[in-house]
């Protein structure tokens, strides 16, 4: 991790020149009774941290589509070549649909309407340390998720995504200014220690060398020679170069050359995700083990298909949430394993790591310090807060991951009864409107397994969560990632709106903006982004801009990728009308 010594001027100007765009927001669009920015007080709930809120562009014209989804997206153009592999230029727009299964959409509300926020929110992320001993690549022929040929680029991809929100100038349909980021989850991918240190770098900004090992070479799946893996420096034809993919002389040199982060202008939240708390994103943590194989010498790349399908299974439905038999199947072939550089930085990082690197000064940038997190959930040992979104409006941010084990969530009794006094709590007060985030969705909350340190605690999954939270009259919205899909779903008085990953194709981010119309309804308004990288490759570009613009191609396609995780689009730019309770 960086020394506070490493904070940048950037980040001392962020703190000295904030100014209170975000906690009173109330921005009035037309003539309208009800115009008075942050009438409303803000809800007596526990102690929830205040955002810090930078100057960014001036406020656009609103609405506006450039640089986002609704001026047009990434697809392919002409035909395969080799066995299909396309390249990517600009496409046609998603155009906005308007939801109304929860109330309907009065004429006039753009006239009338003012903002109560505006934020982006950033999920599965998933930097990755590519050469790490830790990963299970060798699985890749049962499932895509097990390696992809864009992962070792993901670094360059996520600065990209970050230069796409600093140039952006507010909220698309509103153009009020953007006061936050929120990441749901899945910041990591290894539970590294490295990993999170570039994860946390790239935020705050600062220099990234995405490598560990050997500092003067690539060790990975991708110079091994063997053919189930994209070799992009070699002749060999390897099964990738079969379907197309291109030989690309440089391309692992580049992709652990030091990346330039200009580090986000908006203060960000952090929300935990399953691979940042579980060893491979699916065992529980704790075993010594995996911190002796993901530190170590030895790198298992190739398995016999037959035990692939074995290991992929019990991971999959969830039959060694522990790990024991990985680590038998680890033992079993260590022989056959490669021999790479230890690097002590690979290790698994604790619950305890996590929060002290988020609470570390030296990763604060634009704020707030520790990003949602403070000292009371270091020394409680827990990873859900609350946090202003605005005058208005209150964010909650849930940990819905397992820690007995298992890539599915849920929550425990404990969190679940804060829950229920924060939204209670709230409700006596000024009753704010409230956003819920976290990384799993309702659907993906199936997992019962108790928590080690809590083994009597009940675990709850997304129906009893649904309950909850469509109880409570203040909950508008309830933001989340995991499945790497766009999905939106209504549940009675509230929204669900899960985003896609930014490492699977297309690789996206979304700009929330919850809206008054003044007219009984409130909207949230949601529009998808890409990174800024151009949409065509040039593939003699290895710079870091031409590296994110692969990264992006590359995922498109990636084999056996699944093809509809961009939804429909009744997913993808959206108004979601509810009744203002």
């Amino acid at each position: 991790m960086r020394s506070a010594a490493a904070v940048d001027r950037r980040a001392f100007l962020a703190a000295a020149g904030a100014v209170g765009a975000a906690t009173g927001l109330g921005l009035a669009f037309g003539a309208g009774p009800d115009r008075a920015a942050g009438a409303t007080a803000a809800a007596r709930v526990p102690a929830p941290v205040a955002p810090v809120t930078v100057e960014g562009p001036a406020v656009p014209r609103a609405p506006y589509t450039r640089g986002t989804t609704l001026a047009g997206v990434a697809a392919p153009r002409g035909g395969g070549r080799c066995g299909g592999y396309r390249r990517l230029a600009a496409g046609p727009a998603w155009k906005r649909v308007v939801r109304a299964e929860l109330a309907a959409a009065h004429r006039g509300r753009e006239r009338r309407r003012t903002a109560l926020a505006s934020f982006v929110q950033f999920t599965d992320l998933h930097l990755v340390d590519v050469q790490s001993p830790l990963r299970y690549e060798y699985l890749r022929a049962e499932t895509a998720s097990a390696w992809r040929p864009q992962e070792a680029l993901s670094v360059a991809g996520v600065v990209s995504l970050i230069e796409r929100v600093n140039a952006l100038p507010g909220g698309p349909a509103t153009g009020a200014p953007l006061s936050f980021v929120m990441t749901t989850g899945d910041n990591t991918d290894n539970n590294s220690r490295l990993e999170l240190e570039w994860f946390l770098t790239a935020m705050s900004g600062g220099r990234i060398t995405p490598n560990s090992g050997d500092p003067r070479r690539y060790e990975g799946v991708q110079d091994s020679g063997l053919t189930l893996y994209w070799q992009p420096d070699s002749v060999l034809r390897d099964a990738d170069k079969g379907r197309g993919f291109p030989r690309l002389d440089g391309f692992l040199d580049a992709a652990i050359r030091t990346v330039h982060s200009p580090g986000l202008r908006l203060s960000w939240y952090s929300t935990v995700g399953n691979h940042d708390s579980l060893p491979g994103g699916c065992y529980a943590p704790g075993d010594p083990y995996f911190t002796e194989i993901a530190t170590g010498s030895r790198k298992l790349e190739a398995l016999p298909a037959a035990e692939a399908k074995k290991v992929w299974r019990a991971v999959k439905d969830g039959l060694d949430p522990k790990g024991a038999d990985f680590k038998r199947l680890l033992k079993a072939h260590a022989r056959q394993a490669r021999t790479v550089t230890p690097d002590e930085r690979r290790a698994p990082f604790t619950r305890a790591e996590y929060l002290r690197a988020h609470l570390d000064p030296a990763y604060t940038g634009p704020g707030p310090h520790g990003h949602g997190y403070t000292a009371a959930n270091l020394e409680q040992n827990r990873l859900y807060y609350t946090f202003r979104v605005s005058d208005r409006v209150l964010g909650i941010s849930l940990d819905t991951t397992d820690p007995g084990g298992h890539y599915t969530g849920s929550v425990g009794a404990s969190q679940l009864r804060w829950l229920e006094g924060v939204l209670k709590g709230n409700e006596r007060g000024e009753r704010a409107h409230v956003l819920v985030f976290s990384h799993h969705t309702s659907a993906t909350m199936t997992n019962s397994r108790p928590d080690p340190a809590r083994p009597e605690e009940k675990r709850y999954g997304g129906a009893e969560l649904v309950e909850v939270l469509a109880a409570h009259r203040s909950v508008v919205g309830w933001i989340n990632g995991h499945c790497h899909r766009n999905a939106i779903t209504p549940h009675g008085g509230f929204w669900e709106v899960s985003t896609a990953s930014h490492i699977d194709f297309p690789q996206l981010a979304r700009v929330i903006e919850l809206v008054d119309n003044h007219d009984g309804t409130l909207s949230l308004i949601a529009t998808l982004v890409e990174s800024a990288a151009p949409h065509r490759t040039d593939f003699a570009d290895l710079s870091q801009t031409g590296l994110a613009a692969l990264y992006r191609e590359l995922s498109f396609n990636a084999p056996e990728a699944r093809r509809d995780l961009a939804g429909t689009a009744r997913d993808r730019n959206v108004e979601l009308l509810l009744t203002r309770r």
